[in-house]
């Protein structure tokens, strides 16, 4: 396995000979100016992923605004940076910045925090700063060392389009004045690459082929005159009302439907520029879903349970409100859709790969040769992956046991978590590849699904073993994203792997400290940092040992379920055709994303979603450039980053100025919450 100590110094070595101009293979593109870059861009995405991740349960991976920063930082170097160093630079920011999922701490940690003993046989585990450093080695590394042979086979062999690595490459031959990459993919059963609204990485950048002459020079100058001005207003507005929310937390807590609403429905309105701004990046269709599905759930299903005597304690309540009650039609949403959307993806390993291997139908060596770009010296060789994931299984499997010990989960199920994680990457990845969408939702549940089969009875081993399995795949479809961007750069694969395994060392100091802060500072879960997916793990798991759901609840879930399976066959069949109203099929994971945040997360990200929609309908995508793009990214890093100065006042005890307005008993800083 690849030590920290020996990526320095070989990144001190090839700094040296960049220094003498004698850079050659990847050294040219491994640089230390990139990685420092990287890194530091990928330390504040993640803050800023752990804060909306504790608060929504959805993240980003930044690829695109990593790229933007990049160059825009990288114009105060004495010399230019090239795009390949840009690729490694937001390749290490990406690894660095996404963590927080990864290693679970928007879900698996603070789900292990709600475990109560008299309920479910154990008390609540609660992981020392030194213990969640060990939990995020243990499952930190296995999806970087996965990601070289899935590269071969999905980007080199199958040419999937991973629409957000397109757009991320599309967007730095831009801004480095390079021909547009070629982006023609191998046509799948009539499949187009398009630019998948569920991502929220794909933009005003799609990856279709005939758009890629509409990205030209004329856009660099806008990036280099305006780009700056844009990010620093926008970044500046976003971080004011966020230290304006902490002093008068009524600013993001605005009961704008009247205060019986507020306090008795959890409709409120949060006008935060960096929901706002996530909304500009996720684009109108997937925002337009997320708001349907709060609509039915909050509007509409919540009520009906309260009323019925379904769900009869207080509406917020978790366990017997109404937000505990729709959280079951949500998971039931989740799964059926991530099931529906993998079905395509499995019958074509199982057709393609199988079934032609086993008759002898499939593809001879002569077509399989030559078609790797890329040199062995700036490839990652093969004994470095084969022992990478040796040790990472070995290690993650012993950590693991050290963390939570033999009661908590038994070595051979965290074993059996690694090579679970192994085979959903393929399933995820390749998903991912087709549509921009990794189902890791789905996939935690499936790997539910299986420990509570093979290990029954044990919550904590459920949600831990789920959790190795998740991570693995997450990890892999993320950093497979880059290696596309890379590929089209024709930047180094080797360079991205070092800068993938430097950013994930740094994150998993940085993701743990982040997170033992907050928890010192507020109560996770809890009214400001509610933390929706941990109560997904938690009840799926008390569901698997129970078998309990709460009163009509399993109803609704089968009609949801049937009814989002269709609808996910008909948006998977769509996209895999090519049509261009795919993207307005409903969502399932978005809409799924409704029923768990309460209303004011989702009716921001609308506001943004339909600025997104109007701008480039009035301007165009071809007149459009990037401008936006760059203020939505200052809305969202803005709010992040100041969220750190909001950690600092609070763990020195320093409260709000005011609790005017905050009658409705709402406000995530006020008292009466």
């Amino acid at each position: 396995m690849i030590s920290l100590a020996g990526c320095m110094r070989r990144l001190r070595r090839h700094t040296r000979r960049a220094a003498d101009g004698t850079t050659e293979g990847s050294q040219a593109d491994f640089t230390l100016r990139a990685v420092l870059l990287g890194l530091l861009i990928g330390c504040l995405l993640c803050f800023t992923n752990l804060y909306f991740g504790l608060q929504t349960g959805w993240i980003s991976m930044m690829s695109l605004q990593s790229a933007l920063i990049g160059y825009l930082l990288s114009r105060f170097l004495p010399k230019p940076m090239s795009a390949q160093e840009n690729v490694v630079l937001q390749t290490t920011a990406v690894a660095t910045g996404t963590m927080p999922l990864a290693a679970g701490f928007v879900g698996i940690l603070p789900a292990l925090g709600l475990l109560e003993e008299s309920r479910d046989g154990v008390p609540p585990v609660h992981l020392s700063w030194i213990a969640a450093v060990g939990w995020s080695c243990a499952v930190a590394f296995f999806g970087v060392f996965l990601s070289p042979p899935l590269r071969k086979q999905v980007i080199i062999e199958e040419q999937l389009a991973f629409p957000s690595g397109t757009a991320t490459g599309q967007l730095i031959s831009v801004l480095h004045q390079l021909p547009p990459p070629e982006t023609n993919v191998r046509h799948r059963r009539g499949y187009n690459a398009l630019a998948s609204s569920e991502d929220d990485e794909a933009i005003a950048y799609a990856a279709e082929a005939q758009e890629s002459d509409v990205l030209r020079a004329p856009d660099t100058e806008v990036a280099e005159q305006e780009g700056w001005s844009s990010l620093s207003w926008s970044f500046a507005a976003s971080g004011v009302m966020t230290l304006a929310a902490y002093f008068f937390p009524v600013v993001f807590s605005i009961p704008l439907f009247g205060t019986y609403l507020a306090s008795e429905w959890l409709w409120t309105f949060t006008p935060s520029l960096s929901y706002i701004g996530q909304g500009i990046i996720m684009g109108f269709p997937t925002t337009l879903s997320m708001n349907l599905g709060m609509l039915v759930g909050w509007g509409v299903l919540s009520p009906l349970a309260k009323h019925s005597g379904w769900a009869p304690g207080p509406v917020g309540d978790m366990t017997i409100g109404s937000r505990g009650w729709i959280l079951w039609v949500s998971l039931a949403i989740m799964c059926s859709d991530s099931v529906v959307s993998l079905i395509p993806v499995i019958y074509e390993i199982v057709r393609t790969k199988i079934l032609k291997g086993a008759l002898g139908l499939g593809d001879d060596a002569t077509t399989k040769e030559n078609k790797e770009v890329e040199t062995e010296d700036r490839l990652v060789p093969m004994r470095w992956v084969v022992w990478g994931l040796i040790g990472s299984i070995i290690s993650g499997t012993i950590l693991v046991w050290l963390v939570f010990g033999h009661d908590g989960i038994k070595p051979w199920a965290t074993l059996i978590g690694f090579i679970m994680g192994g085979l959903l990457s393929l399933l995820g990845v390749r998903a991912l590849g087709e549509t921009d969408l990794n189902p890791v939702s789905g996939l935690g549940k499936i790997s539910q699904l299986f420990f509570a089969w093979i290990q029954p009875g044990n919550i904590v081993a459920n949600i831990i073993a789920g959790g190795v399995a998740e991570a693995g795949a997450q990890q892999a479809g993320d950093l497979m994203q880059d290696l596309k961007t890379g590929h089209l750069i024709r930047a180094s694969p080797r360079a991205q792997f070092y800068g993938q395994l430097i950013g994930s060392c740094l994150s998993i100091v940085v993701t743990t400290t982040a997170y033992t802060l907050y928890q010192r500072a507020y109560e996770i879960p809890g009214p400001s940092f509610p933390a929706p997916t941990a109560y997904v793990w938690l009840g799926l798991a008390r569901l698997l040992r129970d078998g309990e759901l709460p009163e009509k609840s399993g109803e609704f879930m089968v009609i949801f379920a049937a009814l989002f399976s269709v609808i996910a066959a008909c948006k998977t069949y769509a996209i895999r055709s090519g049509s261009s109203y795919a993207k307005w099929i409903p969502s399932g994971v978005a809409f799924a994303i409704g029923f768990l945040n309460t209303p004011s997360f989702s009716l921001a990200r609308l506001i943004g979603g339909v600025v997104e929609h109007v701008y480039y309908t009035r301007v165009g995508r071809e007149n459009g450039g990037i401008r936006l793009i760059i203020i939505a990214s200052g809305f969202v890093l803005g709010e992040g980053v100041v969220s750190v100065i909001s950690l600092v006042l609070r763990t020195l005890g320093v409260g709000v100025a005011s609790c005017w307005g905050c009658g409705h008993g709402m406000c995530g800083g006020c008292p009466a919450s």
